[in-house]
């Protein structure tokens, strides 16, 4: 083996030792909660990643078992054993207990890595009650045990094998993890399938021995499979997704995009395989690229004529579903969140390779590139008419009252913090939540009827719309390029709607209208669902409600045997006197709301477009899939 593909001792670096992370662990995986349990997972996956990346490991097992300890194998070349020169112990004990003691701190062991923290398989051990680690290597197979962390023994050989790879198995301690330690199948399985897509030939091979479940993903077309996958409840319009791949100077390079008829864009980035959310130069490269190759098309077969503007970038990307990702030696990320790559290098070498190879594609296709064109040409006399019918939406400032819908009930405080706003199903309820409110900090917004599905129109349609005209005015934010979260006047907005099936569709076209036109209001955590009650349980004028039948089934228990006991279901929001909705929906004491997030965007997307998009047949398939898991669904 050349110099180059060595990894062995000498290429483990050790930058710091373990002691805080069992202290402060929600600096090395963000939280404790259910989305620091997964990251667990992502750690140790991510090491076999790692390998697949080098070209030595084809297949990856994550197995969930009964307690929810997990076990993740490789077939790559196996943690190496031998002694480390400065720490004098074996380098596998180096890599499980010490921080930042890795192959990919040296730049030597990995030419490219992923795992967003870089923190490794050590923090895994720190938060584990139990981990068992086994190395399949130079003819043996060698194991070491800890517990939070500690080393139970010596590395010891325990068996012989021609194989090579690691298999880790950890179990999450209780003590660290103490909202939960079950690990969600669909969680897994999410970004399971998101790291075959973007490791072309690799397999991942998920098992949840709780259920039975499991499934294999592999994609021989890598992010070609996964344009294809997120487009497949849209109608095309063209078959083949168009694909470029290069690499310079180490960085590599791969674009995949297909056009459908909708009228959003869906462009997810990745770098080293770490889902880029907020974008950054490759995305930068990719955007830049697109519009100044379409524009150069377009004027050069005169579909633009000489004094007709240049398409925007918004134009050109309506309807688009692409997928960038780039494998970097030394990614640098910025943002808020960690999640934009800011390596200056990427922007022009994915701006090179995308125009040269969209430039071809749209000269041997020009049936597709007309129709691709003709979309860019509706999109701008679309955005045209949404730039006058945005005006009539925008407010100068928070104190300007006069230009705020006339429905709105506004409250007294100009203090976005505090501030809230209902945004109510119907007149009645609108009434009673009006009277009811605190007037100090709480706003009510009544809508008549269902808004408008902006799945299926474009922006100025959707900006015609009198409710949604409504909303975009109240909340103060804009919307599109205008839109900015520093002017929310808001900071809790709350659908407030019927516990039936029309509340339920209300709920989820405003939340398709916060996904699509306003997702930084989502990622906020500004967006949240109340709850109201189903039930008023009533016995000798005490007053309990319910929200389920389980919970009325529990309440009327206790009121005791043979107590005469009068309930009501109520229908609607508009059944409730003003107090009865104060005191069950709206008092900051007693109420119960859900805050909605988006912990998988991609996912999301899929969803929204199943259930709201124009193919009948997936949102009929989706329905009866998970129809019988659910009572109230809710997204």
């Amino acid at each position: 083996m050349s110099q180059q593909n060595t990894y062995d001792e000498s290429q483990i670096q050790v930058l710091e030792g373990l002691e805080a992370v069992r202290k402060r662990p929600g600096m090395y995986i963000g939280s404790t909660s259910g989305k620091g349990l997964h990251h667990l997972v992502w750690e140790v996956v991510d090491n076999s990643i790692d390998e697949a990346l080098a070209g030595y490991c084809t297949k990856i097992q994550v197995r969930v078992h009964e307690d929810n300890s997990i076990t993740v194998i490789d077939n790559g070349r196996g943690i190496p054993v031998g002694e480390n020169a400065k720490l004098k112990k074996s380098t596998l004990e180096v890599v499980m207990t010490v921080l930042h003691a890795g192959g990919k701190f040296g730049g030597e062991g990995y030419k490219v890595s992923g795992g967003l923290h870089g923190v490794g398989v050590s923090v895994v051990n720190a938060l584990s009650e139990h981990v068992t680690v086994t190395v399949k290597l130079h003819g043996h197979i060698y194991q070491q045990e800890y517990r939070r962390g500690v080393p139970q023994y010596d590395v010891k050989i325990v068996g012989e094998s021609d194989e090579t790879g690691t298999t880790v198995k950890f179990k999450p301690d209780p003590e660290i993890f103490t909202d939960t330690t079950v690990y969600e199948y669909e969680t897994l399985q999410s970004r399971i399938r998101e790291l075959a897509f973007l490791n072309k030939g690799l397999e991942i091979e998920l098992v949840d021995e709780r259920t039975g479940a499991s499934n294999t993903f592999k994609y021989d077309g890598g992010i070609i499979e996964f344009v294809k996958h997120l487009n497949r409840n849209k109608e095309v319009m063209h078959e083949e997704p168009i694909y470029v791949e290069g690499s310079k100077d180490h960085i590599q390079v791969e674009v995949s995009l297909q056009y459908n008829d909708g009228y959003s864009e869906n462009i997810h980035s990745f770098a080293n395989n770490i889902n880029t959310h907020e974008g950054g130069t490759h995305e930068s490269g990719f955007k830049s690229a697109l519009t100044r190759i379409i524009n150069d098309y377009a004027r050069k077969t005169g579909l633009i004529k000489d004094n007709d503007s240049n398409f925007s970038g918004d134009d050109v990307r309506e309807g688009l579903t692409a997928i960038i990702s780039v494998k970097i030696p030394e990614p640098q990320f910025e943002g808020q969140t960690k999640t934009k790559l800011g390596n200056s290098e990427v922007r022009g070498i994915v701006e090179s390779f995308f125009a040269e190879k969209l430039q071809e594609f749209l000269d041997e296709n020009p049936s597709v590139s007309r129709k691709i064109v003709e979309k860019g040409l509706q999109a701008a006399r679309a955005r045209e008419a949404a730039r006058k019918a945005r005006e009539l939406t925008r407010r100068k400032s928070a104190l300007e009252v006069s230009s705020l819908p006339g429905k709105l009930a506004d409250c007294s405080s100009k203090d976005a913090s505090i501030s809230e706003l209902y945004i109510v199903e119907g007149d009645s309820a609108g009434g009673s939540a009006k009277q009811g409110r605190d007037r100090h900090f709480q706003a009510i917004l009544p809508l008549r009827g269902k808004i408008l599905n902006v799945e299926r129109a474009r922006l100025d349609r959707i900006l015609g719309n009198a409710e949604i005209r409504a909303i975009i005015t109240a909340l103060g934010t804009g919307i599109g390029d205008d839109f900015d979260l520093a002017k929310a006047r808001y900071h809790k907005v709350i659908i407030m709607t019927d516990a039936d099936v029309d509340g339920a569709h209300i709920r989820t076209l405003m939340l398709t209208f916060f996904f699509r036109y306003m997702r930084k209001i989502i990622e906020a955590g500004y967006i949240y669902i109340a709850q109201p009650p189903l039930f008023k349980i009533e016995r000798n004028k005490v007053i309990r409600y319910a929200q389920s039948e389980k919970e009325r089934d529990e309440i009327i228990a206790e009121f005791g045997e043979g107590a005469k006991v009068n309930v009501q279901r109520y229908k609607g929001l508009g059944e409730m006197n003003a107090t009865q909705l104060w005191e069950t929906t709206m008092d900051p004491e007693s109420r119960t709301m859900l805050q909605v997030s988006i912990e998988d965007a991609i996912e999301a997307d899929v969803i929204f477009d199943t259930l709201m998009g124009d193919n009948v047949e997936p949102r009929r398939d989706f329905i009866q899939q998970f129809a019988k898991d659910v009572k109230n669904l809710d997204i």
